[in-house]
């Protein structure tokens, strides 16, 4: 199983779904990796900070512990994109230069720019 999301909308399901999940993962004869995992619960539009989830007796990290990249996205604790944006430019900036500096010829740049930078997961590369 590549990734599971689970979202409830009260943490006692929650609870009762990671057992659940966890029995039949048992019963597969296979196991949870917590330490992979992470967990976001969110209280009257607020990231609640306290509220933690096990699996397999284990804790399950929170976003805020340890942020996740799902999907090519870095996911935090502040649930803001403003410094998504900054690292995005940071990126771009640093990519376009390197693919500048690398003495290709301007066919092989553009093809660099296509296939690197806009559009990584055409060829499978994250």
């Amino acid at each position: 199983m590549d990734g599971t999301t689970i979202i409830c909308s009260k943490e006692d399901e929650t609870r009762r779904m990671l057992t659940r999940l966890d029995d039949l993962m048992s019963w597969c004869k296979m196991v949870f990796k917590p330490k992979k995992s992470r967990s976001l619960s969110i209280r009257r539009g607020k990231v609640d900070k306290a509220t933690t989830f096990t699996v397999a007796e284990q804790q399950i990290p929170t976003v805020n512990q340890e942020p996740v990249k799902s999907l090519g996205r870095w996911y935090d604790s502040s649930m803001k994109d403003s410094r998504r944006k900054a690292e995005t430019l940071e990126l771009a900036s640093e990519s376009l230069l390197a693919i500048n500096k690398c003495g290709l010829q301007g066919k092989f740049k553009i093809w660099c720019l296509q296939f690197m930078l806009l559009f990584p997961n055409f060829y499978g590369h994250s």
